[in-house]
């Protein structure tokens, strides 16, 4: 790498060479779209199903207007009820537990392992009562949970899987793809996602072809014309349809893109021993929808590295336990140790397919300066 590296602006993500890449298709799908006025439904939402669900080898893809609407469909196609608890993951974006609350279920929190920030499965049957119906593991920042202990927990206990792939699209486990483990697996294609849209989408996956038809008739309107249920309305439309089909081929190259990427930062990361870098475990590749890392100079380096310029995160600065929507669980600190250190040393890096070798050069000489200095 670059010895010297003029000062430069790295933003935290940057779409837009992304839509470059694929001008042409994209122009002319979203062209196709408007011709035709197949705003809702269609050919391209048919394909964009048929074409994800091929990509991971499953049988059945439903789509939906994001992520959040996709847990609560599954939920409510695996009848859950009110007073049921559901285990989910202590550090995640808020969607994993609102829509376990949507439900009427009852959220109970798990803590993480300190190396991957997923659920720490070891901990998981402690939490489990005769309440119980189901754990939702987030395989987060782009890496799996530990799905064979999961599962292995799930079947013992005879409780619902449903994976939380929002960040890990083409992450594996054992060399098998997320989202083909539990009984049913949602995904979120923000545009900020592995595989984005240019808005909201979101689609629900499972091999379950009686559960799939559940799903679908849920999530629209109990069904067309006849409504057997009172369902909702939750649909992918056309435009991100298409656009999310156009970029289905590029999925592969530029989640190795993310992978070199995240071996440069290791590499020229590696000799600070303040900074803990991301943690990855031999039997799960990771697509490296963020790349986290964790100091205890957390706070200065985040607005140091703003002043250069350079665009980071906090994916999250609260853990969900202790979040005001959660206070009367009143949870403390030392009931989920991990996640609440996570909370005060995490900060997200710049990370997506198109940034540079230069652009990673001025991000890991800037932290070298700062954490030096």
């Amino acid at each position: 790498m670059t010895k010297e590296i003029q000062k430069r602006n790295v933003p935290f993500v940057d779409l837009y060479p992304q839509y470059l890449e694929l001008k042409n298709e994209i122009d002319f799908v979203i062209s196709d779209v408007i011709k035709n006025s197949n705003f809702i439904r269609g050919s391209y939402v048919e394909k964009f199903e048929e074409m994800f669900a091929s990509l991971l080898g499953i049988k059945k893809c439903i789509s939906c207007a994001n992520g959040t609407d996709a847990l609560y469909i599954a939920m409510k196609a695996l009848d859950i009820k009110n007073g049921d608890e559901v285990i989910v993951p202590s550090h995640s974006w808020i969607s994993t537990s609102e829509t376990v609350t949507q439900c009427g279920a009852k959220v109970v929190f798990c803590d993480t392992d300190n190396l991957s920030f997923t659920i720490d499965a070891n901990k998981i049957e402690e939490k489990i009562s005769k309440k119980t119906v189901g754990i939702i593991p987030v395989h987060l920042y782009g890496q799996s949970a530990d799905m064979d202990k999961i599962m292995k927990i799930a079947k013992k206990y005879n409780l619902w899987v449903i994976e939380d792939c929002a960040q890990a699209h083409l992450a594996t486990f054992n060399k098998q793809l997320v989202g083909t483990f539990g009984n049913v697996a949602t995904f979120s294609f923000y545009p900020g996602k592995n595989l984005g849209a240019f808005g909201d989408a979101g689609a629900i996956v499972t091999n379950d072809t009686n559960l799939a038809l559940k799903i679908e008739l849920f999530a629209r309107h109990g069904g067309k014309g006849k409504h057997l249920i009172e369902g909702v309305n939750s649909r992918m439309d056309s435009i991100q349809a298409a656009i999310l089909s156009t970029k289905i081929p590029k999925l592969k190259i530029w989640n190795k893109k993310r992978n070199e990427n995240a071996q440069i930062y290791l590499s020229n990361l590696s000799n600070f021993k303040n900074i803990k870098l991301p943690y990855v475990f031999e039997n799960r590749s990771h697509v490296w929808h963020l790349f986290v890392i964790e100091t205890l100079k957390r706070d200065e380096l985040f607005l140091k590295l703003k002043k250069r310029n350079i665009g980071v995160a906090i994916n999250y600065p609260i853990a969900l336990p202790f979040l005001p929507a959660y206070k009367y669980l009143n949870h403390k600190p030392e009931d989920f140790p991990n996640a609440y250190s996570a909370q005060q040393q995490i900060i997200s890096l710049p990370m997506y397919p198109h940034l540079t070798e230069e652009d990673i050069a001025y991000v890991c000489n800037s932290i070298k300066e700062i954490m030096l200095s």
